[in-house]
């Protein structure tokens, strides 16, 4: 009787369907479909409705949001206008070209023809046709100079989201910014300005970038010359911050992260840090076993230095450069190149088909890093659930195996994990001892 009431039927409507499985009762109904006509406006104000916009703004009294005013709506079939009203506008025929090359309006004949006539007024609308020619032009300006455009994939998109007619120009910045880590460079010149930068060959970075203007302009100078003012502050930013944390050495900089908590239960970073040099010696010794090079006090140096670099300026404006700019300042200070190597290879495998470390002390920081984050999240009762996974543990004990398998290391994980635990349970009255014991206990039962 529910399921005739859901249906807005009779009970004796209701029908018996035989089936392998038992008898069901069903109900046969015929919805007759309606016009593709009458059915688009909704379909499209849906759509636009359900967009995940992050901030809406409206135009004036309008009541109606979208990422941008609406202007116009045209909405045909063949040659007739499909009458509806969308996002506040009533729909036409008429469309607008390029907002400079051509603002006013102009009559649509045939839904065929939209392509071909927005192309005439300076928009490209085909998504695909846009993005082959940013990347063309962006190839064909990189190779007069002999380089290699760095184009990944989310910016190329962005970018050619951004623009109805893309006009590649290249510009340039002073040498003198090349002496900043080139990863600080890259970092600011395409999530700050969206630029493509250059590099040689061998990869590293060119005093040119490309961007894409919208605009076919007279005088192309003034538009490079422009964005080469805006870019230069956001360069020497990065110059200033650099130079800054070289003040000091980078050993110098572990000292405020014996204030800065990794976890409120798990310490400070520092402890973290220590707990990482002795378990990353730990794993070093059991390789040297193994015939394998590597220098176990430089591994404890490794591991001291391992989080230095996030207290430095230069982390702290650009977070993506923890590791790397470790390695930059270590060298800088005449580290041993195998510790400084290995402080950006401690972070690798970032993600799912990542490079693994290279460097033995490299590969010791890793397994040690994230072997310390398991334990102790673990022991503290916040392992991942099916729907949150905020300290990445699973990223972490994926990222382990890859580097077990991958680099053929018959070492026991189940020995690397007693050995982490120890590094929490050890000492006099630890604060952290009395969440880890329990699971030392648990772990040996």
């Amino acid at each position: 009787m529910g399921f005739a009431k859901g249906l807005g039927i009779e009970a004796s409507e209701l029908i018996t369907i035989n089936t392998d499985k038992g008898d069901y009762v069903g109900y046969e109904q015929v919805i007759h479909g309606q016009a593709t006509t009458e059915l688009l406006a909704a379909i499209f104000q849906t759509a636009l409705d359900n967009l995940p916009i992050a901030k809406r703004m409206r135009s004036g009294a309008s009541r109606n949001e979208f990422v941008r005013p609406v202007q116009w709506a045209v909405l045909m079939q063949d040659s007739t206008v499909i009458d509806a009203t969308i996002q506040g506008h009533q729909t036409g025929t008429q469309t607008r070209g390029h907002r400079f090359h051509s603002p006013n309006y102009h009559e649509i004949a045939h839904a065929n023809d939209y392509e071909e006539l927005l192309g005439s007024l300076k928009v490209v609308a085909d998504f695909d046709k846009r993005q082959m020619l940013i990347k063309n032009q962006v190839k064909a300006l990189a190779d007069e100079v002999n380089a290699d455009a760095i184009v990944p994939q989310d910016l190329l998109d962005e970018v050619t989201a951004l623009v109805d007619f893309p006009i590649a120009l290249r510009a340039s910045f002073e040498p003198r910014f090349l002496q900043v880590p080139q990863e600080a460079l890259i970092s600011t010149m395409q999530a700050d300005q969206k630029y493509f930068c250059l590099t040689d060959k061998a990869g590293k970075l060119q005093p040119y970038f490309i961007f894409i203007t919208n605009i076919e302009s007279k005088d192309p100078n003034q538009i490079i010359e422009g964005n080469e003012k805006v870019v230069r502050p956001r360069l020497a930013d990065a110059e200033f911050f650099f130079l800054q944390d070289q003040k000091q050495p980078l050993f110098a900089l572990t000292e405020s992260l014996k204030t800065r908590v990794f976890q409120d239960k798990l310490g400070t970073i520092w402890e973290k840090s220590e707990r990482i040099a002795k378990l990353a010696a730990f794993i070093a010794a059991l390789m040297q076993q193994q015939g394998q090079q590597i220098d176990i006090d430089e591994t404890v140096r490794a591991g001291i230095l391992s989080k230095a670099d996030l207290a430095s300026s230069l982390v702290g404006e650009y977070p993506e450069l923890q590791g790397i700019a470790g390695t930059y300042y270590a060298r800088l200070n005449n580290e041993p190149e195998a510790v400084a190597a290995s402080l950006e290879e401690q972070y690798l495998p970032k993600f799912s088909g990542d490079v693994l470390p290279q460097t033995p002390i490299g590969i010791c920081l890793a397994l040690a890093d994230r072997l310390d984050t398991l334990v102790g999240i673990f022991a503290i009762g916040q392992a991942p659930t099916g729907s949150k996974d905020p300290f990445s543990l699973r990223r972490s004990a994926i990222g382990i195996l890859r580097i077990l398998i991958e680099k053929q290391l018959p070492i026991n994980l189940v020995a690397l994990v007693e050995q982490a635990i120890k590094g929490y349970s050890s000492g006099d009255g630890s604060k952290i001892a009395r969440w880890v014991i329990p699971l030392l206990k648990s772990w040996r039962s």
